[in-house]
């Protein structure tokens, strides 16, 4: 029997082995003969998957004519000796069956079982092989994009999943670029495999340190967590129980050399790399960098943190977006409250009118700066009236602004 004219689609299946593509044939054509005849003991089936040929042989004894009893096993002698003229009676008779042997509708059904069985074996072998690769990057190159997603083919061809939620949001791919991810879930939809790629996984940027960083990956320095605002900001913690290596630099490198490709990977991500401590207090102080700590109040029970810096820090800790202090409490799983420290021997002290972006906004800082107030006092020295005679704030506005800044001195 030739395969190769008959099975055509076998030349499709590229993630099945030689000796597979045996097993499962032989498998089909043997649940073929059992079902045709009853058993399929006495049949020998050679496939050569190389020349495309499959042979299938039955064996049955020669009895003499008038006492066959079994048609499968048995074969009368005047039978025999036209396949044979030397056989004699109780020798084994061997017969190759041809594609004559079965009818157009045997053969149509085994031809669709066969490539049916084959699908499910590569659907199978895929989702295995996926599901063994979570946590792991791959490279692949674009081949579709949609608004939702974009499809991805690996060196072998199957396709990956990389869906808009699991871009950075500065991602910006062509068909035909080369896409970095890694291996975030793998389902069975409809029987097909679902390989679910993601750029924005704390998992990736972990990734991205192994390869980066040879102590990283030889376990001699350890990241005992990562938080992400993907595109926007990270913070990761590490720590190394040789006392020789300084984890943090290792991380970053000579001149930022080993996180600067893992930044340009993330969109321009900025990436904290902080030294791991058991000490609440010192790790939120960490976490909270750059800004510098006045001090801090731990409620170790309700995991709450209240934070008090000078003036000039907040806006550093809180940072841009609140990603910062955001970051921050993921990182060290406290709730983290941010309080102005204003000693008594700063009562006289001006703040500047920039550290209350967090309570006013922007827009209404920089109409102030444009009539010369740089500083709260400069601001609350000025009449509600010339306020708003001297600016196009609405005095509902201006006297929220007085309010925050009186609650400064007070």
């Amino acid at each position: 029997m030739n395969l190769v004219e008959t099975f055509s689609e076998f030349k499709e299946f590229k993630n099945i082995n030689r000796e597979t593509m045996m097993r499962i044939i032989e498998e089909v054509f043997r649940l073929v003969l059992k079902k045709k005849y009853g058993d399929d003991a006495n049949f020998d089936i050679i496939v050569n998957i190389d020349r495309g040929d499959l042979q299938i042989l039955r064996y049955r004894e020669i009895v003499e004519d008038g006492e066959v009893e079994d048609n499968n096993t048995q074969i009368a002698y005047s039978e025999a000796i036209k396949l044979e003229p030397d056989f004699e009676i109780g020798e084994e008779a061997s017969e190759e069956l041809k594609m004559s042997d079965f009818g157009r509708r045997e053969i149509l059904n085994i031809r669709q079982t066969l490539v049916s069985k084959i699908h499910e074996f590569e659907k199978n072998n895929i989702y295995q092989k996926y599901k063994n690769k979570i946590g792991d990057i791959i490279t692949g190159d674009v081949y579709q994009i949609w608004k939702k997603e974009i499809l991805i083919l690996d060196d072998d061809d199957i396709e990956l999943v990389l869906p808009k939620r699991e871009q950075i949001p500065s991602d910006y791919f062509k068909k035909g670029d080369t896409v970095r991810a890694v291996v975030s879930k793998v389902d069975m939809r409809n029987n097909n495999p679902v390989i679910i790629l993601s750029r924005t996984s704390p998992v990736f940027l972990e990734k991205l340190f192994e390869i980066e960083v040879p102590e990283v990956f030889d376990g001699l320095i350890t990241i005992k967590n990562i938080v992400r605002e993907p595109g926007e900001r990270a913070k990761i913690a590490v720590e190394s129980y040789d006392d020789r290596i300084d984890p943090v630099g290792a991380c970053v490198g000579m001149k930022g050399s080993r996180i600067h490709g893992i930044v340009r990977e993330l969109g321009n991500e900025n990436i904290d790399v902080i030294n791991y401590t058991n000490n609440p207090t010192l790790y939120i102080t960490r976490a909270l960098s750059p800004a510098k700590i006045s001090s801090i109040k731990i409620d170790e029970k309700n995991k709450k943190a209240e934070v008090y810096l000078k003036p000039d820090q907040i806006s550093l800790a809180i940072g841009k977006g609140g990603y910062n202090i955001k970051l921050a409490g993921k990182l060290t799983g406290y709730e983290i409250d941010v309080y102005r420290d204003v000693d008594s021997s700063a009562e006289n002290e001006d703040v500047d009118l920039q550290e209350f972006s967090d309570e006013i906004d922007q827009w209404i800082i920089d109409e102030l700066k444009n009539i010369g107030c740089d500083t709260a006092k400069s601001v609350l020295e000025i009449s509600v009236k010339d306020l708003i005679h001297r600016t196009d704030l609405e005095e509902e506005t201006i006297l929220e602004v007085l309010r925050i800044l009186k609650a400064e001195f007070e």
